[in-house]
Formats: structure tokens, sequence, C-alpha cells
């Protein structure tokens, strides 16, 4: 069975969409069909329904889904075990990485990394942590360098690298930044412009209000923290965020008695043997790790 055929097969499935596939894999759609059809002509069966532009799995489609990324992470790790044999430190190393992280903490770690080790190429995914958590489950990652779960509730195992202290702010024009000062009550009367309540962050948010039996008005989420210092900043809202992002455009608040914080770190999966390249990385990930 032709593991190209298998991928394909797989990028269809996540995507739902042949256009998507072709653009991940750098093929032509026309191309990504023709995989699809061989792997169909040799199973003997059909894997995707086309429905109003809409690609769905089949009964069958379903069935090989968890097979052929079995098949492709076998033959990933067959591939790397050969190449750490050598204890060369180079090939691939796909990770995910949230958004926030990518842009406040990792650079410095990144530049260090690739002129220390060159031959590793890097294939970073940006995403939410959760999905970040879900993709090293799967095995379709090495390694999430993300937000932990408050909860603790993973399977992953997971290393905290970074405590990222969260602060209430607001624009320097909003009612609550004269005085600089409040408390929990009052926040609960205006509104708030926060991540997504099922997020990690938005978690500690959520259970910081349920704690004084107060409810949350949140006028606007996203889970893009950049797009919530935007909002602040022009008035539209208060919200928490962490220490990295303050600046002159953003007032904060002196909360009594509030210490929020979340944890920064990379999680993988127990029962994954890593590459000489992902051990090398989360030797300088906990080298640069800093409060």
């Amino acid at each position: 069975m032709d593991t190209q055929n298998l991928k394909a097969f797989v990028e269809v499935a996540e995507t739902s969409s042949f256009s998507h596939a072709a653009e991940i894999l750098h093929l032509t759609q026309p191309a990504v069909s023709k995989r699809i059809a061989a792997l169909e002509s040799q199973l003997d069966c059909k894997l995707f329904d086309r429905i109003n532009r809409t690609v769905q799995l089949t009964e069958a489609g379903h069935s090989l889904l968890p097979k052929a990324r079995q098949i492709l992470l076998a033959v990933q790790e067959a591939k790397r075990s050969i190449d750490d044999l050598q204890g060369d430190i180079s090939g691939q190393l796909r990770i995910g990485i949230s958004h926030h992280i990518g842009l406040h903490r990792l650079p410095p770690v990144l530049q260090a990394f690739t002129r220390q080790h060159p031959n590793v190429h890097f294939d970073i995914d940006f995403m939410d942590s959760e999905e970040a958590h879900e993709q090293v489950m799967h095995g379709q990652i090495e390694l999430g360098v993300v937000t932990l779960d408050p909860a603790d509730n993973s399977p992953l195992r997971r290393q905290p690298v970074w405590q990222d202290k969260l602060l209430v702010t607001v624009s320097p024009d909003h009612p609550l930044a004269q005085s600089g000062r409040a408390d929990i009550t009052t926040l609960s009367q205006f509104p708030a412009i926060l991540p997504g309540l099922n997020t990690y962050t938005g978690q500690i948010i959520k259970a910081l209000f349920q704690q004084h039996s107060l409810k949350l008005d949140v006028s606007m989420a996203t889970n893009y923290l950049e797009t919530i210092k935007m909002m602040v900043s022009i008035g539209l809202g208060w919200s928490v965020l962490p220490h990295t992002m303050i600046d002159d455009s953003l007032k904060v608040l002196d909360i009594d008695d509030l210490k929020l914080h979340r944890t920064l770190g990379y999680v993988v999966h127990p029962n994954r043997s890593l590459s000489n390249a992902a051990n090398a990385f989360v030797e300088a990930l906990q080298a640069n790790g800093v409060s």
C-alpha cells in the first residue's frame, strides 16, 4: 500500500477538502484525486462521498482513518529510528505551538536552536493549545509547546517551562481606569473580552468568577490574544492578558487579593520515544525557560 496515497487520504479526511489537502501536500488537486482513486481501487471500496460540494467519509473511510494514521506514524517512527542510530540531530521536527507562545516566548529559543542544529528542519503548526494537545495525543505532531491544561486531566506527559502572570487590563480611558483599582464584583458589571471559556486560559477566568458566584458578561470572545489586546485598548471592554503583552495602550487594574497565572510548557505522548531533534529542542526549551 502506497504511503503517499494514505497521506493524501488522511489530509482529505482531516480537512474535508481536496483543495485544502492539495495545498498542504504541495500537490495539484487532480493529483490528490488520483491518489485517492488509486487507494479506493486498491481497497475496492469508496472512501469519500461528495455531496453538495462537501466531502464526507464513508463507513469504509471512517474505518480506514485510524489505521492509516497508525501506518503513517509507524513509517515515520521507523525512519526516525534509523536516523537516530547515527546520533545526528537532524531531520524533520513537527511541533505545534500556540500563537501567543510563538510570538512572545519562542523566538529566542528557535533562533538559538537553529544556529546550533542547522540540519533540523522545522514543520511548525501554529494552533490553539487545545488543538495541539489533541494532535500530540493522536501522534500527528511530536510535541506541543502550549498553555498547559489547568485541570491536568490530560494523559499526556507535561513539563512546565514558563509561568505566565495574568493581569486585568482596560484602556486608559475606560471607567475602571480612573482609580486603577477594582474588585471581582465590580468587574462583573462591565463587559469583558475574553478567550473562549472552553480554552485553558478561559477556564482559569471562568473558575475565578464561579468561585465568587458571579456572572461573566462576555461581550466578545476570540482565542487570539493580540486581537483581544487591540479591542481592549480601544475601550470595548476589560480582559485578562499575560504580562508579556502589557504596554502603554493598556491600563492594569489592581484587584485586591487576585493573583492569576497560567503555566506554559510542552506536552509529549507518554508512549512515544522522542527523536534526537525533539530531545534537543526540549533541552533548549528548558535552558531558556524563565518565569
